[in-house]
């Protein structure tokens, strides 16, 4: 059985000269050996017929006549003396003798192409018809299963390599595409910050310096605020010119301390509420822990989770700093309806919970908080406090 099945195997994998050449001489053997037996079979039916009218007195005259040195043969008949069916039957045994040779040869060959086709070219040219609608309709979840060692098998597997490669392409250009996308809302999300607290600083100046309610101090701390806000305006937008996708952003690592986070954060917390209209709470632990780290991505997470919270908020948010060592902790707490219950799908890219929120924001700022914790080592934790409101707490891990 085994033989059968290797010998069968080895007919499936021939190559089509091969294959081709070995039903035409199955066929051509097939076809003379038949015709010869019907030959042979059609002259002895003919022999049969004519041995009805010989005349077997003359017949064994002549044999005896002649002895050994004469060959003597039965005389075809007249047709007018043989009867309508033996006839017809004589005469098909002349077709027969003379053209079975030809007959039979032009059906084998047309078996022989038949079965070369069913057997060699039908299944793998369905396959490849079938394969190209499928790429011409933009469909590249499929597969071509013909695995034949002949020509058509390579061929199938060649196009089944170019519609892997096509697929992968397709799944390359698409995740370019959303990085860029992503790349956009991030860059558009994370200036937003910086842009609302100069707002807030040109309001208060415009409003307060024509009548002099404001001292030149206070004026020219606002004034190196808004500097410092134009400078890392200025090294973000350089950073993410460089970039092509959020996840290629580097980690530049400056020494940290909770006073420093509370000092860089209060003023813009300011400006934030009285945006908002709602109050922050700013609670940064004293301690002389330093922590290493990058100070730009730190303060753009904060700054996202602080909008995020405004923007949910009934009355009060809390900002709460926590620094060791080894660990930055960011924890945004806020008094409004809190997180739904699906909290895994806040930190996807462009979030919206509702038709509204589209037209407030993009949707990116927990996206772009959860990547760069990621990013960092740490990761973002997102929950519901037990009475009422949302609970974010962004950590990050120490950085060489």
């Amino acid at each position: 059985m085994d033989k059968i099945r290797n010998l069968s195997n080895k007919i499936r994998n021939l190559s089509l000269r091969k294959t081709i050449l070995l039903y035409m001489t199955v066929s051509l053997i097939c076809s003379f050996s038949l015709s010869a037996w019907i030959s042979v079979l059609a002259f002895h039916t003919q022999m049969s017929i004519w041995r009805r009218y010989m005349d077997y007195d003359k017949y064994f005259e002549l044999i005896n006549a002649g002895g050994m040195e004469y060959m003597t043969g039965i005389v075809r008949p007249s047709s007018s003396e043989m009867t309508p069916h033996e006839r017809h039957v004589n005469e098909l045994c002349d077709f027969l003798e003379t053209y079975s040779v030809f007959v039979l040869s032009m059906t084998g060959s047309c078996v022989t192409v038949f079965l070369f086709y069913r057997n060699k070219l039908k299944h793998p040219i369905a396959e490849l018809e079938l394969a190209s609608q499928n790429i011409a309709q933009n469909n590249l979840c499929f597969h071509i299963t013909y695995e034949n060692e002949d020509e058509m098998g390579r061929l199938c597997r060649e196009f089944e390599q170019m519609r892997a490669q096509l697929y992968e392409n397709n799944i390359r250009l698409w995740r370019s595409l959303e990085e860029e996308r992503a790349l956009r809302a991030a860059i558009s999300h994370d200036l937003r910050s910086p842009l609302s607290v100069l707002k807030g600083y040109h309001e208060m100046l415009t409003d307060y310096l024509p009548d002099e309610t404001i001292d030149v101090k206070r004026a020219m701390e606002m004034l190196a605020e808004c500097g410092k806000q134009l400078d890392r305006m200025d090294a973000f937008v350089e950073t993410m010119r460089k970039l092509s996708s959020l996840e290629k952003r580097e980690l530049l690592p400056n020494e940290i301390t909770a006073e420093q986070l509370h000092a860089d954060l209060l003023a813009e917390c300011h400006i934030l509420e009285k945006e908002a209209g709602r109050q922050i709470t700013l609670q940064a632990a004293p301690t002389a822990n330093v922590f290493r780290g990058d100070r730009e991505i730190i303060l753009e997470v904060t700054e996202n989770l602080l909008s995020n919270a405004l923007r949910h908020a009934k009355k009060e948010v809390t900002l709460t700093i926590s620094v060791t060592r080894s660990e930055c902790r960011i924890c945004v707490t806020d008094d409004g309806n809190g997180f739904p219950d699906n909290t895994g799908d806040v930190t996807k890219a462009f979030y919206q919970q509702n038709a509204r929120d589209s037209l407030k924001h993009a949707g990116m700022g927990m996206y772009i908080s959860r990547l760069y914790c990621e990013k960092h080592g740490g990761r973002l934790l997102i929950g519901n406090q037990k009475q009422s409101g949302a609970s974010v707490t962004a950590i990050f891990c120490r950085i060489a």
